[in-house]
């Protein structure tokens, strides 16, 4: 028999011990604790909003025996043969492997290209930049097999409910090989450690299926002709071998493609500047942000998660808020390219690290930036990144300042211990940030020192530059169709097209992109 239980508020300790948990169902339904077989938790939440911090539950409880509840085996996919009819699949980060499982649903084989490496090889690679300052710009955090999002989090909360199912994003991970614990948290992070397995499997499906994956692919240029009617259309990609694909194209190439962007471009795919974020990555103790968000000087206890926070306010008519917030987590370093420095953060999916981060970024809009060209936004980006790796000596060392001194704006004279494993340095990261973000940065700074007693301290330090929180561009498509707005046989899908922001938010992208190629098929 299957009871079920929604809107508990229990204590942590409650919430989170078996034997306590069991004894308070047992109370409430009225029966014996011995007829409880076994408790499924369906949705998590932690409110941590008053001095007592309280768990939301909503729960299954299975009496006298065990139901046998939902699983996510998913629907049978077609194995497809080497004749079907394919599309060309540029990127291997969520929104292209969404895409791709999707094309096989539709009878359609995907060949997916991919710049990077598999996602065991990328280790090396991100290696060699934290020991050596070495940026391979093929295989880094930013480029390889499961994007940006395999080595930084796995964070997959979202709020783009109304573009496709979450719940069926969230159940291909489960079934290949996620905790299903993220079906059931208001949060859901899988963690740095467990995605490349998840990734690995979800290729595996593809290829199993008839779908094709190369490594070590870049895409070189569209393959661009003119119908009798002097419509464009995309009938493939070029590499950089000059080998043709054939097939209609899903773009997917995540936010950092720079080099890819100036080719679109240069082949006269319009194209348009988009609002993006730029900041530093704000570190704290992780001792301190569980003290302060759980109200207690004892931290987080027995039970608690390793505590989040977000903050977000308006300086100056431009958003200032917390981004990729990373609780028990570490910094890394996110240049894509030589050149370059930027950071991001990441988290195990045990979350037990000495520190806590999140970028801390302000809103900038291209009428921010002067001019009227359409890679403006992405020159931005590049001249802030240019700026920070100069100062570190060309290294990917990270310039910081303890985050009393960047709000005060002198130069710290030493550092506390940092995650960040190329090293930090005392620099005026508050002079190195264009002034327009500075300015609004130490504003937000303060007002959450306000809002949150000891969040603005000297224990905390910003590194930086935070760069990469979206796409500089976007890729315009039709809302419907999506295939580009004045290019056929064109398909911009997730973060790299600039329709999409996240994991989960770039694979239901992904997915959509699909189910519009294989509507248009052949037409």
């Amino acid at each position: 028999m299957l009871r079920e239980l929604s809107s508990l508020r229990l204590s942590p300790e409650t919430a989170f011990e078996p034997l306590r948990l069991n004894a308070y169902v047992s109370t409430t339904l009225g029966v014996d604790i011995n007829r409880i077989r076994q408790i499924d938790v369906v949705k998590r939440s932690i409110d941590a909003r008053q001095r007592r911090v309280m768990v939301n539950l909503s729960i299954r409880v299975h009496l006298d025996e065990i139901t046998p509840a939902d699983d996510c085996t998913l629907p049978e996919m077609p194995v497809l043969e080497a004749d079907a009819p394919q599309a060309i699949v540029v990127g291997a980060g969520p929104a292209g492997l969404f895409a791709s499982l999707q094309l096989i649903r539709e009878g359609i084989r995907p060949i997916m290209l991919e710049r990077g490496k598999d996602v065991d090889s990328r280790r090396a690679d991100m290696a060699a930049i934290a020991r050596e300052g070495r940026v391979d710009p093929d295989s880094n955090y930013c480029f390889g097999e499961g994007g940006a999002g395999a080595f930084s989090d796995g964070k997959l909360y979202t709020r783009s409910k109304k573009r496709g199912s979450v719940e069926d994003i969230l159940k291909i991970l489960v079934a290949n090989g996620a905790s299903s614990d993220i079906l059931a948290d208001a949060h859901p992070h899988i963690g740095s450690d467990r995605l490349p397995g998840v990734i690995k499997s979800i290729r595996e499906s593809i290829k199993a299926h008839g779908g094709e994956v190369h490594f070590g692919t870049a895409m070189h240029e569209l393959v661009i002709t003119t119908d009798s009617d002097g419509t464009r259309r995309v009938t493939g990609v070029t590499d950089r071998s000059g080998r043709v694909w054939n097939g209609p194209v899903i773009l997917a190439t995540g936010h950092s493609a720079r080099d890819l962007y100036r080719t679109l471009y240069s082949q006269g795919v319009e194209m348009e500047p988009k609002g993006l974020a730029v900041g530093v990555r704000l570190e704290h103790p992780q001792r301190l942000i569980d003290s302060i968000m759980y109200h207690s000087p004892a931290g987080r206890g027995k039970y608690l998660p390793a505590a989040e926070y977000s903050m977000l306010t308006r300086v100056d008519g431009r958003a200032v808020y917390s981004f990729c917030m990373c609780p028990g987590g570490v910094v890394i370093p996110s240049a894509s390219a030589p050149g370059q420095s930027a950071v991001n953060g990441m988290s195990a999916s045990a979350r037990s690290s000495r520190w806590s981060n999140s970028g801390m970024v302000v809103e900038v809009l291209p009428e921010d930036v002067p001019g009227d060209d359409t890679l403006k936004m992405l020159t931005y980006q590049e001249q802030l990144e240019k700026r920070f790796f100069e100062d570190a000596g060309c290294t990917q060392k990270a310039p910081a300042q303890r985050m009393t001194d960047f709000v005060a704006g002198k130069t710290s004279r030493d550092l506390p211990a940092s995650s960040y494993a190329p090293g930090v340095y005392p620099a005026r990261v508050d002079k190195l940030l264009f002034e327009p973000i500075a300015r609004r940065l130490r504003k937000g700074f303060e007002e959450f020192g306000r809002k949150s007693r000891g969040f603005l301290t000297g224990d905390a330090i910003v590194l930086g530059a935070e760069t990469r929180t979206s796409s500089p561009l976007r890729i315009p498509r039709d809302r419907e169709e999506m295939h580009h707005t004045s290019i056929a046989g064109l398909y911009p899908a997730g973060e790299g097209a600039g329709w999409a922001g996240g994991i989960v938010s770039a694979a239901i992208d992904g997915q959509n992109a699909a189910r519009a190629l294989a509507k248009h098929y052949g037409k």
